[in-house]
C-alpha cells in the first residue's frame, strides 16, 4: 500500500526550429548548449532524441482510435490534489483539496518526452532562444494557441502566470521560480523568462512544464481555494460535469488547438475521463469489481494476493497485469516532524525506526511483495552503497562538522529483525539510544528532565494504515513511547500535513530522472521548512544539506550529478529524517480487459490516461460497448 504523490509538472502528459538551429550533442552539459540560435527542445545535459522534425513519440500510437470514457483511480497526484475529496477546481494553490488531473486542461510551454530522462519540446512554444548569458529566455509562441473558450493564448497569459505563481502558487510551483526576475511579454507571440543568475542551469527545464493561465479569467475570479468555478484553461480536456468531493469528468476538447503537434499525436484518445472519490478503499474496490471503475493500480497487497478472485477475473474480463516501474527515484518514507522538540534529537528518530518490524509486516501484510525501502532515492543510481567514493567524500569533508559520523562510513540501511514481530535486541536498542538522548524510564512511559513524556502520533487517512501502523505503536509503547495513531478524514488530513500539524507522517514521492536543485530544495532545503504546503515535512534545515543541494545544482553532468546525489542520499538516511518504508518494482494494474495500448511502455512515465484507448472490440466481447 502507497500513496504516491509527484511533482506537479511531472503530472503533465505531455521546438520546430529555425534553419539556423544546433543539434544538441549527447553528452554536451546544458551549460553548453547554444545560445542565440532557436532550440526545439532541451535537456539537461543535451542528450535530445527527437529531431526538429520529429512527427510523434515513439511511446504513442499515432493509429489509436478516439472516444469512450474512461473511469479509473489516478495513482498519482501533485501540488493540492486529493484522491478522497475535492472543494476547490484551483489546482495550483496551497490551499484547500484539488481533484487529481486538472492539468489535463492546461498547456505548458513544452512537453516532456517520457522515453528520455529529462528532455523536452515545444508545445505552446515554437521554439526557445538561451541568451549569451544563459539568464534569460526567449519563446516564441505558436499563433494557433488558443483557449477553450476561443480567445488567443499570448505570452501576457503567459507572464502573467509565472508571476502569479512566483507569487500566490503550490509551493510546487512557487519555489523553483525564485530565482525568476522577470517574466514579460515582449510582443503577443514572444515571452521572456528573465533570471537572477542563481538559479541552476536546469531550472528552466522545471518552469517551461508548469501550467499556462488566463490572464482574463485569474483577473475576474479569485486566485485562491475558493473556486469552485472551472479555470480558463487550453488543453486537450476541459472540465465538464462534476460533484464537489464525489466526482469529476474532463471532457476531450474537439476543436483542440494543439491536436496535431507531434508531442500531443496518439495521445489524449478516451473522449471522457471520470474520477470518482471514495473515503474507502473498500468502496472503491467494490465499485471496480461491478465495472463502475475500470482501471486501478493495486496497492494493498492482500488484496492482490486474495481479492481478484471475483467473477470478471475468473471469466477473462478483468486483466490483471504488472508493468515495469519507472526509471526515477522514488521514496515511501515516514516523516518525523523536527519542529517537535522531541524529535529534534536523531537518537529518538532512529529509536522511534527501530521499532518498526519489517519482516513482520511484510509476512503477515505484505504477502511477501514488498521490499524494504532504504534511501530517499530508491530503485535509482542515487541510491548510495558502501563506503564513500573518493569524488563524494571530497563532497562531505568540508562538512564534517556539520553531519553525522555515519555518512563518512558504509550507507546506512535498516536494521533487519528477526521477523517476530517484537525482536528484544532491537529494542533493546531503541532504549538505549533513548536513554541516551535523556528520556528515562517512569512508569510506563519515558520523560525527559522535566517529567514530560515522550509521545508520538502517527496521522493517517486511510483504515488501512490503522492495520499496518498498529504494530510499530506498540513496538513504541513497549519502550515506553506515548505512540498512538490518528485517523482523521482527507479535508484535515491535508490541512494538517500542509500546516505541519503531526508528529509522524507517512508518504510516498517520485521524482525527475534527473533531479534539479529545485526538485530538492522543495523537499530537503532549509529555505522550504518554514513554507507552509511544502513536502519538506520533517522540517529538515542543515546548511550541511543545503550545500549538497547546490552541488546537485552545479552539477554540469550525469556523473557529477550521481555523486552529488549519492552524497545527499548518505547524509539524508544518516540524520533519519524520513524513516525509509518499502517498494514495489513494478505497477499492479488491474483493468476491465476493453483497452489498447501501446505494448512497450515508456521509462519514465506511465499515465494511462493519456496513452490508452478502447479497444471496440474487446469492449464488445466483454459487453462493455
Amino acid at each position: 500500500m502507497e500513496r504516491r504523490h509527484v511533482l506537479p509538472r511531472r503530472d503533465f502528459l505531455a521546438l520546430g526550429a529555425a534553419a539556423t538551429a544546433a543539434a544538441l550533442l549527447p553528452g554536451r552539459a546544458f551549460a553548453e548548449t547554444p545560445t542565440g540560435v532557436k532550440l526545439h527542445g532541451l535537456s539537461a545535459f543535451g542528450d535530445l532524441k527527437y529531431k526538429p522534425d520529429f512527427t510523434h513519440f515513439d511511446y504513442v500510437d499515432v493509429g489509436a482510435p478516439q472516444g469512450g470514457t474512461f473511469n479509473f483511480l489516478p495513482p498519482n497526484w501533485g501540488a493540492n490534489q486529493s484522491p478522497l475529496t475535492f472543494d476547490t477546481l484551483n489546482a495550483f494553490v496551497p490551499k484547500g483539496s484539488a481533484p487529481q488531473r486538472m492539468e489535463m486542461c492546461f498547456d505548458q510551454l513544452m512537453a516532456r518526452a517520457l522515453d528520455e530522462p529529462d528532455a523536452v519540446y515545444g508545445l505552446v512554444a515554437e521554439s526557445v532562444t538561451i541568451s549569451n548569458d544563459r539568464n534569460s529566455f526567449i519563446f516564441a509562441l505558436r499563433p494557433q494557441a488558443r483557449f477553450h473558450d476561443g480567445s488567443p493564448l499570448s505570452a501576457e497569459d503567459a507572464a502573467f502566470t509565472f508571476k502569479l505563481l512566483k507569487d500566490k502558487g503550490h509551493p510546487d510551483y512557487s519555489l523553483p521560480l525564485a530565482q525568476l526576475e522577470d517574466a514579460i511579454a515582449v510582443d503577443a507571440h514572444t515571452l521572456q523568462l528573465k533570471f537572477t543568475g542563481k538559479q541552476t542551469a536546469r531550472t528552466i527545464l522545471n518552469v517551461v512544464q508548469y501550467p499556462i493561465l488566463s490572464k482574463a479569467f485569474f483577473s475576474a475570479n479569485p486566485f485562491d481555494s475558493s473556486q469552485l468555478n472551472p479555470p480558463l484553461g487550453s488543453g486537450a480536456y476541459k472540465v465538464g460535469r462534476w460533484s464537489a468531493g464525489a466526482w469529476i469528468e474532463y471532457e476531450r476538447v474537439a476543436d483542440y488547438w494543439g491536436n496535431d503537434l507531434a508531442v500531443n499525436r496518439g495521445q489524449n484518445n478516451f473522449q471522457r475521463i471520470r474520477i470518482e472519490f471514495y473515503q474507502n478503499r473498500n468502496a472503491s474496490f467494490e465499485a471496480f469489481k461491478k465495472g463502475e471503475i475500470l482501471y486501478k493500480e493495486e496497492f494493498v497487497s492482500r488484496i492482490w494476493a486474495t481479492g481478484y478472485d471475483f467473477p470478471a477475473v475468473k471469466d477473462g474480463r478483468v486483466a490483471k497485469r504488472e508493468f515495469p516501474a519507472e526509471k526515477v527515484p522514488s521514496m515511501q518514507a515516514t516523516a518525523v516532524n523536527q519542529r517537535r522538540e522531541q524529535f529534534r534529537d536523531p537518537r529518538v528518530r532512529q529509536a522511534i525506526t527501530l521499532c518498526f518490524d519489517f519482516e513482520w509486516t511484510r509476512r503477515n501484510f505484505f504477502y511477501g511483495s514488498y521490499e524494504r525501502s532504504q534511501s530517499c532515492f530508491e530503485k535509482s543510481d542515487y541510491r548510495a552503497e558502501g563506503m564513500p567514493s573518493p569524488q563524494e567524500l571530497a563532497l562531505l569533508e568540508p562538512l564534517r562538522a556539520q553531519i553525522p559520523a555515519e555518512a563518512f562510513g558504509e550507507a546506512v540501511v535498516q536494521a533487519v529483525s528477526n521477523g517476530s514481530g517484537r525482536d528484544r535486541q532491537l529494542l533493546g536498542k531503541a532504549v538505549k539510544l533513548l536513554g541516551d538522548a535523556g528520556w528515562k524510564r517512569s512508569g510506563d512511559f519515558v520523560v525527559n528532565d522535566k517529567g514530560g513524556r515522550l509521545s508520538a502520533e502517527i496521522l493517517a487517512d486511510d483504515d488501512i494504515f490503522i492495520q499496518i501502523y498498529s504494530p510499530w505503536v506498540d513496538n513504541m509503547k513497549a519502550i515506553g513511547i506515548d505512540a498512538s495513531i490518528r485517523l482523521v478524514d482527507s479535508a484535515q488530513y491535508q490541512l494538517r500535513q500542509s500546516t505541519f500539524d503531526f508528529d509522524l507522517l507517512s508518504a510516498a514521492f517520485s521524482f525527475g530522472a534527473t533531479p534539479t536543485r529545485d526538485d530538492l530544495e522543495i523537499f530537503f532545503h532549509s529555505r522550504s521548512a518554514g513554507i507552509p504546503g511544502s513536502r519538506n515535512l520533517p522540517g529538515i534545515a542543515s546548511p550541511a544539506i543545503d550545500a549538497l543541494i547546490d552541488a546537485v545544482g552545479a552539477a554540469r553532468d550525469r556523473e557529477s550529478l550521481t555523486v552529488a546525489m549519492r552524497a545527499l542520499d548518505r547524509v539524508l538516511r544518516a540524520r533519519r529524517d524520513w524513516i525509509p518504508s518499502w517498494y514495489l518494482a513494478n505497477h499492479r494494474s488491474a483493468f476491465w480487459d476493453m483497452f489498447g495500448f501501446p505494448e512497450q511502455k515508456p521509462d519514465f512515465g506511465f499515465p494511462v490516461e493519456a496513452l490508452w484507448w478502447v479497444d471496440k472490440g474487446k469492449a464488445a466481447k466483454i459487453g462493455k460497448a
